[in-house]
Protein backbone atom coordinates (compact mmCIF):
# COMPACT_ATOMS: atom_id res chain seq x y z
CA UNK A 1 0.00 0.00 0.00
CA UNK A 2 1.45 3.28 -1.08
CA UNK A 3 1.62 6.09 1.43
CA UNK A 4 1.92 8.51 -1.48
CA UNK A 5 -1.37 7.32 -2.99
CA UNK A 6 -3.12 7.53 0.39
CA UNK A 7 -1.84 11.10 0.67
CA UNK A 8 -3.07 11.90 -2.85
CA UNK A 9 -6.48 10.43 -2.02
CA UNK A 10 -6.70 12.63 1.07
CA UNK A 11 -5.59 15.65 -0.94
CA UNK A 12 -8.28 14.90 -3.52
CA UNK A 13 -10.89 14.58 -0.80
CA UNK A 14 -9.91 17.96 0.64
CA UNK A 15 -9.91 19.57 -2.79
CA UNK A 16 -13.31 18.08 -3.55
CA UNK A 17 -14.63 19.37 -0.21
CA UNK A 18 -13.30 22.87 -0.83
CA UNK A 19 -14.98 22.82 -4.22
CA UNK A 20 -18.29 21.85 -2.65
CA UNK A 21 -18.06 24.50 0.07
CA UNK A 22 -17.09 27.25 -2.37
CA UNK A 23 -19.51 26.01 -5.03
CA UNK A 24 -16.57 25.66 -7.43
CA UNK A 25 -17.62 22.72 -9.60
CA UNK A 26 -14.26 22.59 -11.42
CA UNK A 27 -12.28 22.21 -8.18
CA UNK A 28 -14.81 19.71 -6.87
CA UNK A 29 -14.51 17.57 -10.00
CA UNK A 30 -10.70 17.83 -10.02
CA UNK A 31 -10.60 16.64 -6.41
CA UNK A 32 -12.92 13.73 -7.14
CA UNK A 33 -10.81 12.77 -10.16
CA UNK A 34 -7.59 12.91 -8.11
CA UNK A 35 -9.15 10.56 -5.56
CA UNK A 36 -10.16 8.07 -8.23
CA UNK A 37 -6.80 8.15 -10.01
CA UNK A 38 -4.94 7.63 -6.73
CA UNK A 39 -7.21 4.74 -5.74
CA UNK A 40 -6.69 3.06 -9.12
CA UNK A 41 -2.92 3.43 -8.75
CA UNK A 42 -3.09 1.99 -5.25
CA UNK A 43 -5.13 -1.02 -6.41
CA UNK A 44 -2.73 -1.57 -9.32
CA UNK A 45 0.26 -1.49 -6.95
CA UNK A 46 -1.45 -3.98 -4.62
CA UNK A 47 -2.21 -6.28 -7.55
CA UNK A 48 1.37 -6.08 -8.77
CA UNK A 49 2.66 -6.95 -5.30
CA UNK A 50 0.25 -9.89 -5.09
CA UNK A 51 1.39 -11.23 -8.46
CA UNK A 52 5.04 -10.82 -7.53
CA UNK A 53 4.39 -12.62 -4.24
CA UNK A 54 2.66 -15.45 -6.10
CA UNK A 55 5.56 -15.76 -8.51
CA UNK A 56 8.03 -15.93 -5.61
CA UNK A 57 5.88 -18.59 -3.97
CA UNK A 58 5.91 -20.70 -7.14
CA UNK A 59 9.68 -20.26 -7.48
CA UNK A 60 10.17 -21.40 -3.89
CA UNK A 61 7.96 -24.45 -4.49
CA UNK A 62 9.94 -25.37 -7.60
CA UNK A 63 13.25 -24.99 -5.76
CA UNK A 64 11.93 -27.13 -2.93
CA UNK A 65 10.81 -29.84 -5.37
CA UNK A 66 14.21 -29.82 -7.11
CA UNK A 67 15.99 -30.92 -3.91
Amino acid sequence: MSVEEKFNQAKGTIKEGVGKVTDDKKTEKEGAAEKVVSKVKEVAEDAKEAVEGGIEGVKNMVKKDDK
